[in-house]
């Protein structure tokens, strides 16, 4: 990932999950992680047909902008169309096994001042992410890729 642009990858993190919240949906679980260094929590909706998880999976978490490895803005074919014709050039997508686009909506201050809530909707499949202020302040309200695969 060294390739990218760092202004396209705002946030990149491992994490550890810690519980699935009892399903609520068919195809849904709710997975809370905590990242390896313990500072930042991750609360994420997954489809788990496409991607299964469970307490002890390790996941290394990527949000960007841009799926483009040279960190440039894609044009007004969706990521998905490059990939159905075959032989396009390679994304950041292809090194992930799940890959969702969705836009963060809204920031909350902690209790304690020191750290700062995220949240992103990712067509209904929600993500909070709450950690210190310096990990998190690259992220803005915007249309963001979230990239999560097994490590």
């Amino acid at each position: 990932m060294a390739a990218m642009a760092s202004d396209a990858q705002l946030f990149e993190e491992d994490f550890q999950v810690k519980e699935l919240s009892p399903p609520k949906y068919d195809r849904v679980d709710r997975i809370t992680c905590t990242s390896a260094d313990g500072q930042t929590q991750m609360a994420l909706d997954i489809n788990k047909e496409l991607f299964p998880c469970a307490i002890g999976d390790n996941l290394h978490v990527v949000i960007a902008t841009s799926l483009s490895l040279d960190g440039s803005k894609e044009d007004e074919r969706g990521w998905r169309d490059a990939s159905k014709l075959g032989g396009g050039e390679a994304t950041l997508a292809d090194m992930f096994e799940y890959v969702c686009y969705g836009k963060i909506y809204r920031f909350d201050d902690s209790d304690n001042g020191q750290n700062i809530k995220c949240y992103t909707s990712f067509g209904g499949l929600l993500m909070s992410l709450d950690g210190p202020y310096k990990k998190l302040t690259p992220l803005r309200v915007d249309y963001v890729y979230l990239l999560v695969k097994k490590v």
